[in-house]
């Protein structure tokens, strides 16, 4: 509430400016006009030095200019206020899902050792407790190391280690890792269509990306999971389509909805966790690899479908993929 009424405070500055420098502007013209029109009229009875003072057009057209560019910098100043206004509020709902997503499982495996503790637990039991902890570990593990990848994407070290694939194998290949990690069925996932081209590509760095997908795809789906991959090659792109029959993506959400820290609320699907980071890590590891990703769907409860295009590298920009395996390379030398 109260950031809500700072917002507020702040926009309704903005617009008092604004109208501020019109009715300056609005007097400045009146009077210039008024006075052109009465010298044109007395012009002639008064001195030189005060028509050709008073009358000269320049003092206006610098007056204008400068008004002009302190508006346009109080704009600027009042959109990077906004902005920064909104990255905020996305960066305290973040810590608010990670301090509860942190808090859920150190709960569990207190009370599991508070309970082994204070109780001759049978041996039996002891070994359900245990497994149970380290479920709660693995799951704190994954969202500690979720939140380090965040300085790997903003230095651009996410991805590195390039090699060039046979594109079909290499999906194929972590399409059927996903399906294990995620224990889906494996008719959950279906794959079509072909990509007999070569990419260039971190392996573990689009893991995530496909990972990231998929996961998406069993939180946001109410029913049994089924999700269909599309595989198709042209002269200089792959192109990679998932595509779910989840609660759909509203027009207004598809904009935003690669932003660092934003989620999606939907009442059918209330307990979503996660830290709103995986999209954002799907885009920009996707940027990284010199291609594209978008977002489509026809509305809530019509399913979305994701578009990845990587680009070929026999064919497309093989210079730029050229360079991304001399990099990978040079880190590698750096390391040894």
């Amino acid at each position: 509430m109260k950031r809500r009424r700072f917002l507020f405070y702040h926009i309704f500055i903005f617009i008092f400016a604004q109208l501020a420098w019109l009715l300056v502007l609005g007097l400045w013209i009146y009077w210039y006009v008024s006075n052109y029109i009465l010298f044109t009229k007395v012009g002639k009875k008064l001195s030189f030095q005060i028509t050709s003072k008073t009358s000269h057009i320049s003092i206006l057209i610098g007056g204008l200019v400068l008004l002009v560019a302190i508006s346009v910098g109080m704009f600027l100043i009042f959109r990077r206020l906004n902005i920064q206004l909104r990255l905020t509020d996305l960066y305290d709902n973040f810590i608010a899902n990670v301090t509860h997503e942190l808090k859920s499982p150190l709960a569990s495996i207190q009370l599991y050792l508070e309970t082994m503790d204070a109780r001759d637990v049978p041996r039996s039991k002891q070994k359900e407790f245990i497994a149970l902890m380290l479920k709660d570990a693995r799951r704190l593990d994954k969202l500690i190391n979720s939140i380090l990848v965040i300085p790997g994407l903003e230095q651009k070290k996410i991805a590195y280690d390039y090699h060039v694939y046979s594109a079909e194998k290499l999906i194929h290949s972590l399409i059927d890792e996903a399906v294990e990690q995620f224990k889906l069925p494996k008719k959950a996932i279906r794959i079509k269509g072909s990509a007999p081209c070569q990419c260039v590509v971190d392996k573990n760095a689009l893991k995530i990306v496909f990972d990231n997908l998929i996961d998406n795809s069993i939180k946001y789906t109410t029913k049994p999971v089924q999700i269909t991959v599309n595989l198709k090659c042209t002269s200089k792109a792959i192109l990679i389509e998932f595509c779910d029959q989840g609660i759909g993506i509203s027009s207004r959400e598809q904009k935003k909805i690669f932003n660092k820290f934003h989620r999606i609320y939907h009442p059918s699907v209330p307990s979503v966790k996660g830290t709103g980071l995986g999209l954002y890590w799907v885009r920009e590891i996707i940027k990284y690899h010199r291609g594209k990703v978008e977002v489509f769907s026809k509305g809530k409860g019509m399913g979305t479908t994701f578009k990845i295009k990587l680009p070929v590298y026999q064919v497309s920009k093989k210079r730029r993929l050229n360079n991304l395996l001399k990099i990978s390379q040079k880190l590698k030398d750096n390391r040894i």
